[in-house]
């Protein structure tokens, strides 16, 4: 049983693979892209989950899967063409399909009443001989083969050679590798498919079979010389066998009509019913073969020859590994660094010379424990075009759920992100998407009255900036009404009933717990359940959320998260008394201002002057809470560091010691939440150090902005 629930695990993760293939075709064609390659790349990904489906008698995932088929099967022969109608169609079976997938991995129901619906909504393109198209074979008629047999004996040849003016010929040379049966791919069934178009007559080509002794089973050896009868032109053969490109050696040729059918032949299986499908045919010839034993190819040649085809057109090697085993090497990792940063700090409290073979050992074992932190990253690392594919069937949903009609435009899908922080996105992300829709995107009737597209848009983007992932959700609806968000805050007593606030204030009342402006509760709000979980999900990375909104031009919202949560690149820094840690990514440099470079602007701001910029000053240590350096006796060492929204500020510490990758600890689960700290670390005399979270630092214990005329003339005082 668990060999069997391990096989049925690997087939719903190599749907999720399937699925994004489905998902970037789809793309591909309503995009324009509609050839050939795409439309089969789209037909193959279906065809593989229905194969995969029925060998797990999941029976109600085969049906739609198999009508869904149909309907790309009709558009790849040219019998269907792709129309506006026809690709909503084809997009909503892929969510449907998704659906049916997850349900048939947790084991829920789907609401058959969708189900049907789904099916129908294909049917509709279908001809009306289509319609009543033979069934997908059950799954144990599908691996219910007849039984294998060597005996190569020949058998009366047919006595319906096909031999009508109208019928094209081919000559067929196909020879399996072993790849191709190590995907679960069978020659017999390729036949048999190839049958249900025409009459095939099959010659085995043993003559290169090794001797006995030289036989390996792991390497095929036999060849099949096909001629092939049917009134089919040849692009529809080398469509047979598409799905073993590259698996196997092919060539297929045009061929005159034959004058006699002397060769040995195989009857045509019947085209498949709804009870059956082709069994692997029996090949046989004529008469027995011997094998050619004067020119045997090595076992070695064949493998090298199998390496070869492998290498040039099959996909590269992948291993699938439980995320439990990576999640323990880099743990490991980081007690490595540790390690190596406690073995770093013994040796330069040593009484040696920098030129000692131990300080040259130390510095080795530093950069071969950055290496391997680097190679263990990368394999947690993954882009978030899975994720963003997903968003892709919410709009859909969450359109048709409102009555409206909203299109999403990825960006940045190849930004890699490390799984975990992926994995937690996914509903906050979720939310925020759903919430566009709802409250972004207005009416079609109002778009159009507003002299916008029918059809609203929003904008999923990624980037790197700053050592930071930075994700965007902009919708181009209406915008936040912030009059109706002040009242609403007013009503729910959130804020006091003669409050006056700024944008920027009334836009961070949507983060309130509770908040919410929809009139009725649906299934998309109305609950109470606001954007207070999505900040709440994101800090809880160490990310931030920031909200951009212009009135009657859409909302734009920004979250910005850590690259990864386990390893990091800090500079080790004083602030009164306190070790800390700063992440380097931010920093662009430090300085030690002249005083006549520091200028004080109001009671307590401070403003830096450098290369023509005025810059705040933020003391890091009130910013925490910790008492700063009332009396300092020369100007303070500053920090210059690059927020995530790209202005500079400048943070007071007393003094920078060196720089170090640090292993992160989340404070959450160990503490609480700090403002202004990310995390913690442990440095290499075991003493704890705080992260410091600057971008909080900056944004929130900032000096308050002034106008830059009521600056400048403190400054040329």
């Amino acid at each position: 049983m668990s060999t069997l629930n391990s096989i049925r695990d690997t087939f719903f993760e190599e749907c999720e693979d399937l699925m994004a293939d489905l998902a970037d075709g789809l793309a591909k064609m309503q995009s324009g892209s509609a050839d050939p390659e795409t439309v089969n790349a789209v037909f193959r990904a279906v065809h593989s989950v229905k194969g995969g489906a029925g060998a797990f008698s999941l029976t109600e995932l085969v049906a739609f899967s198999h009508q869904f088929e149909t309907v790309l099967d009709e558009l790849r022969s040219d019998r269907l063409k792709l129309q506006t109608e026809l690709m909503f169609t084809l997009l909503r079976s892929a969510d449907h399909l998704t659906v049916l997938i997850e349900a048939a991995r947790d084991g829920t129901d789907v609401d058959a009443s969708v189900t049907q619906n789904s099916a129908a909504a294909l049917r509709v393109w279908l001809k009306p001989t289509s319609d009543t198209a033979e069934a997908p074979a059950t799954s144990a008629e599908r691996f219910s083969f007849a039984p294998v047999t060597l005996d190569f004996g020949a058998f009366d040849p047919p006595n319906d050679t096909p031999n009508e003016p109208e019928l094209n010929y081919y000559d067929i040379k196909f020879q399996p590798t072993a790849t191709l049966f190590s995907n679960g791919h069978e020659p017999g069934l390729l036949f048999g498919e190839l049958s249900r178009l025409g009459t095939v007559t099959s010659i085995i080509d043993l003559a290169e079979l090794p001797p006995w002794e030289e036989f390996d089973t792991t390497v095929p050896f036999i060849r099949w010389n096909l001629k092939f009868a049917s009134k089919v032109e040849i692009d529809q053969v080398r469509a047979v066998f598409e799905f073993v490109d590259g698996l196997c050696k092919l060539d297929i040729t045009a061929a005159q009509v034959p004058a006699d059918q002397k060769a040995s032949q195989v009857e045509a299986s019947p085209p498949p019913t709804s009870t059956s499908i082709p069994a692997p045919m029996r090949e046989t010839v004529a008469e027995p073969i011997t094998p050619v034993a004067e020119k045997p190819i090595s076992t070695a040649k064949a493998a090298s020859v199998i390496a070869q085809i492998t290498d040039q057109h099959g996909p590269k090697p992948t291993l699938r590994v439980e995320l439990d085993r990576v999640d323990r090497l880099i743990n490991a990792v980081g007690e490595l660094i540790i390690n190596q940063a406690m073995i770093a700090q013994r040796v330069n409290e040593m009484p040696v010379t920098t030129d000692t073979e131990v300080v040259t050992y130390v510095e080795d074992y530093r950069l071969l424990a950055r290496d391997i932190q680097e190679a263990v990253m990368a394999i947690r690392a993954q882009p978030v075009k899975p994720l963003f594919q997903r968003m892709s069937r919410i709009v859909r949903e969450a359109a048709d759920a409102t009555g409206k009609s909203g299109q999403l435009l990825a960006f940045g899908e190849e930004i890699e992100v490390d799984k975990t922080v992926i994995e937690r996105l996914a509903d906050p992300l979720t939310h925020m998407i759903r919430n566009a829709v709802d409250h972004g995107l207005e009416s079609p009737e109002d778009r159009i009255k507003a002299g916008k597209d029918a059809c609203g848009t929003i904008r999923l983007s990624a980037a790197h900036r700053s050592g930071r992932v930075i994700i965007s959700i902009k919708d181009d609806g209406a915008g936040l009404n912030r009059p109706k968000i002040l009242m609403i805050a007013k009503d729910k007593g959130l804020v006091p009933q003669d409050a006056d606030l700024a944008e920027a204030d009334i836009d961070s009342l949507l983060f309130q717990p509770g908040f919410s402006t929809a009139q009725k509760v649906s299934n998309l709000s109305g609950r109470g359940v606001g954007l207070d979980v999505v900040r709440t999900a994101v800090m809880a990375l160490g990310g931030r959320v920031a909200i951009n909104s212009v009135p009657g031009q859409g909302t734009e919202f920004t979250i910005s998260l850590p690259l990864t949560l386990a390893v990091m690149d800090g500079m080790v820094v004083s602030v009164r008394g306190q070790t800390m840690i700063a992440p380097i990514s931010s920093i662009v440099e430090t300085i030690r201002p002249a005083t006549s470079e520091v200028h004080n602007v109001g009671p307590s701001s401070k403003y830096l002057s450098i290369r023509g910029e005025f810059i705040p000053i933020i003391d890091v240590a009130s910013s925490l809470g910790i008492a700063p350096n009332t009396s300092p006796s020369e100007p303070p060492l500053l920090l210059l560091v690059e927020s995530e929204n790209q202005s500079l500020c400048a943070l007071i510490v007393d003094e920078v010691h060196d720089q170090r990758q640090v292993v992160i600890k989340g404070l959450e689960h160990n503490y609480k939440s700090v403002q202004g700290v990310s995390a913690a670390t442990v440095l290499g005399n075991g003493q704890i150090a705080l992260i410091l979270d600057l971008d909080a630092i900056a944004f929130q214990r900032g000096a308050p902005e002034a106008p830059a005329e009521a600056i400048l003339p403190n400054h040329g005082a």
